[in-house]
């Protein structure tokens, strides 16, 4: 099973039924499954802190729901997360394809992957960097269901290692 699938099977055996995302090439496997499965409900953002608003409703609403995007769209949700989803105990659950890194051929990504990490850390919001097949799936399982008994957000960080990185140093 490819590492794209198991994350896509933990995510419906946790019942997250939304995944709001904005476009990204290393997302491509967990963005074409969501899009062909009919357990899903997908919506396609603007802009990252858009979709967070989007998960914040949801999860008003009853529905469990994820974010998907890239590291320097990182940059652009501090303030929805400080604001709304932090204080008011809505569990935000991101994956963030990690940019930046590892030969990243654009330099504009660089700054937001060396701040990414201590900003979550500042908000208080657990963050777990997925690098192995083997273990992604536990630790995906167990943060996700924590993340919703306890009412608080956690990311996921998709290593280069786990993804292959950004092919043909596409944007």
């Amino acid at each position: 099973m490819a590492w794209s699938d198991a994350f896509l099977k933990v995510l419906k055996d946790n019942d997250v039924r939304l995944v709001t995302y904005v476009p990204d090439n290393v997302l491509t496997p967990l963005l074409n499954g969501v899009t062909s499965d009919n357990t899903f409900q997908s919506v396609c953002t603007t802009r990252e802190d858009e979709a967070i608003g989007v998960v914040a409703g949801a999860w008003m609403g009853g529905m469990k729901s994820v974010v998907m995007m890239q590291t320097s769209g990182f940059a652009l949700i501090a303030n929805a997360l400080a604001s709304l989803t932090v204080p008011s105990q809505i569990p935000t659950v991101m994956v963030i394809s990690e940019r930046g890194t590892m030969g990243e051929f654009n330099v504009g990504q660089h700054l937001v992957a060396r701040t990414m990490r201590p900003v979550l850390e500042a908000l208080g919001i657990a963050h777990h960097t997925l690098t192995d097949e083997a273990t992604m799936p536990f630790i995906v399982d167990r943060s996700i269901k924590q993340a919703f008994m306890t009412q608080a957000s956690v990311a996921f960080i998709l290593s280069p290692l786990l993804t292959g990185g950004n092919p043909a140093g596409n944007a």
